[in-house]
């Protein structure tokens, strides 16, 4: 039932699910659900780069499938801020102009990231509220609260021709939210009496048991550091958790201390959360940087990005005493909000080991009790597939242990088995309103973005980066009479990376023994093939040297013709 009056179903069509990036991983959230000729985009997100993947800035889902099928496409709709959910839509709205819908905060977020690529949404931004319905195409969307990380975050109730399709987005249940706003209960038990064809459901903390605590329980324990604390205190969390960055500001003016941002994107945060009035500061509260430092130290707190470890960001620049503006005393508090995300520990404690030696006070951990996670476990996760009893059920967002532990608790609460589908990126899923079916493939993957490029880093130049990275380089440079084949100058041998010259002088000159006589092989007196004897020299060197050292650099003959 919807509003009291039974929605009709059309038997003769089919809806398509196709995850684009999110599933088997975390990040790069890319969902397309298409229906006849219409098809509309959940989330557009980014991932970041894995240890091997050397240079590379950012990577994004493969959006091969929805350029092929742009002239569908309706229209993006967002469940929520972060970077994992709308961090390609630069690259995705370079291709095609198409709405895009979403709360205000949301769309915020987004209007400051196309203008660092020199986009702007204009008349594309369709921003919405928590119980809004649009129709885009074939597709009716209903829009819900639900608590997360980040303000206004929503989940997605989707009206199609064979049934409903409920999106949970991103969410944990916090029954003390920081802004005092819920998540909508009664709108999801609504949906369980319209009938749910299909639930998307996050599976980030499936493995976890009980409940995720508030976020309320991190301000409380903000509030004992600041009094603790007799110097600084810097706060290190994500950018983008506005209802954090929130509890600090409150926890330092109930003690009358100032705040100040330190960090590009918490800066850009702060301005547009408070601009939108996501945030709020009593008069006097917030200060810059330059003013904090004028201060007692004991009044003042400093929001700072950071809390993974990244390299550039500013409190890993601190801990190197590489920030022109902040220097870490002796004295100082610093508090990592956060928990490291995977692949993230080492760079965490590097900071960590950093911030001690330098003479602070480091409160980290999950044990510290400065950070809760945004993502519901698994006892959340059974009360929506209780609330919203689908029919059809396939778990998003984590990586495969977490699809698969996440089906296992739709299994235990009565979903048929047969009904719960552990997806994969590219996987094409079709629906009727009766039955539920895998079908064939489309393109997926990752493209990588290098600085300026995108896509054109590929497996082979990151094989080569690696190669420079473990073993650095070889050049043989050498000039060869075109009509005899015989070498007229060098070889000159230049290494970088691999070993130093004035220290290797012995094996540099029989390197280019090697490379004179594979030179003599390869010609023989006859008129020269430049790539073969091009050839000769690589592999004879390359054997050479992994004989004398077990290395392998990387061989780069540069041939002169004379």
């Amino acid at each position: 039932m919807v509003d009291g009056v039974a929605r009709e179903q059309d038997s003769s069509k089919k809806l398509q699910v196709v995850p684009l990036g999110g599933l088997g991983e975390i990040g790069k959230n890319m969902l397309a659900l298409s229906c006849g000729d219409d098809m509309i985009l959940v989330d557009a997100g980014l991932s970041f780069p894995e240890e091997e993947m050397l240079g590379i800035d950012i990577v994004i889902p493969d959006m091969s499938y929805v350029f092929e099928n742009k002239d569908r496409l309706r229209g993006v709709v967002l469940t929520h801020g972060h970077e994992d959910h709308i961090g390609a839509l630069p690259y995705l709205l370079r291709e095609v102009c198409v709405p895009v819908y979403g709360t205000r905060l949301t769309l915020g977020f987004v209007q400051g990231k196309l203008a660092e690529h020199g986009l702007d949404l204009g008349a594309n931004a369709h921003p919405i509220k928590p119980r809004d319905r649009v129709r885009i195409g074939c597709f009716e969307i209903e829009f819900f609260r639900v608590n997360h990380s980040i303000a206004d975050a929503v989940g997605l109730a989707i009206r199609t021709p064979v049934g409903l399709v409920v999106h949970t987005g991103d969410f944990k249940f916090d029954q003390t939210p920081v802004d005092g706003e819920v998540f909508d209960f009664q709108l999801l038990a609504r949906f369980a009496q319209e009938g749910v064809l299909l639930l998307l459901s996050d599976s980030t903390n499936a493995e976890r048991s009980g409940y995720t605590p508030s976020e309320r329980i991190v301000g409380q324990r903000l509030r004992e550091v600041f009094r603790q604390a007799n110097g600084r205190v810097l706060v290190a969390t994500f950018a983008s958790n506005v209802h954090r960055m929130q509890q600090v500001v409150d926890a330092a003016a109930e003690l009358g201390k100032r705040v100040a941002a330190v960090g590009r994107s918490v800066v850009n945060t702060i301005e547009i959360a408070t601009e939108l009035g996501y945030l709020h500061a009593p008069a006097g509260t917030m200060v810059d940087v330059d003013e904090a430092n004028k201060l007692p130290p004991e009044r003042v707190v400093l929001i700072t990005t950071g809390s993974q470890g990244e390299p550039m960001s500013a409190l890993s620049r601190i801990a190197m005493a590489d920030h022109r503006k902040i220097e870490i005393k002796p004295g100082d508090t610093v508090v990592v909000a956060a928990t490291p995300v995977p692949g993230n520990e080492k760079f965490v404690a590097r900071t960590v080991d950093h911030l001690f030696r330098r003479g602070a006070k480091v409160i980290y951990g999950t044990e510290s009790g400065v950070h809760v996670s945004g993502h519901a476990s698994s006892e959340e996760l059974k009360l929506v597939l209780n609330l919203t009893r689908p029919k059809f059920f396939i778990p998003v967002h984590g990586e495969y242990r977490h699809l698969i532990r996440h089906a296992e608790l739709a299994k235990s609460v009565g979903i048929e088995p047969q009904n719960v589908f552990v997806a994969e990126n590219g996987m094409v899923l079709e629906f009727t309103a009766e039955t539920g079916t895998v079908k064939e493939r489309v393109t997926s993957g990752h493209v990588l973005v290098d600085g300026l490029g995108v896509g054109d880093v590929g497996t082979v130049v990151l094989r080569d980066r690696k190669q420079l990275a473990e073993d650095g380089v070889l050049i043989a440079v050498l000039a060869i009479d075109q009509q005899s084949g015989e070498l007229v100058s060098g070889p000159d041998v230049v290494s970088r990376g691999f070993v130093y010259v004035r220290e290797s002088e012995q094996l540099l000159e029989e390197t280019k023994q090697r490379i004179r006589e594979a030179v003599q092989r390869a010609s023989d007196g006859k008129p020269p093939e430049w790539q073969a004897i091009k050839a000769e020299v690589r592999d004879t060197v390359a054997r050479f040297l992994y004989e004398r050292t077990r290395r392998r650099p990387m061989i780069l003959p540069i041939i002169m013709d004379v």
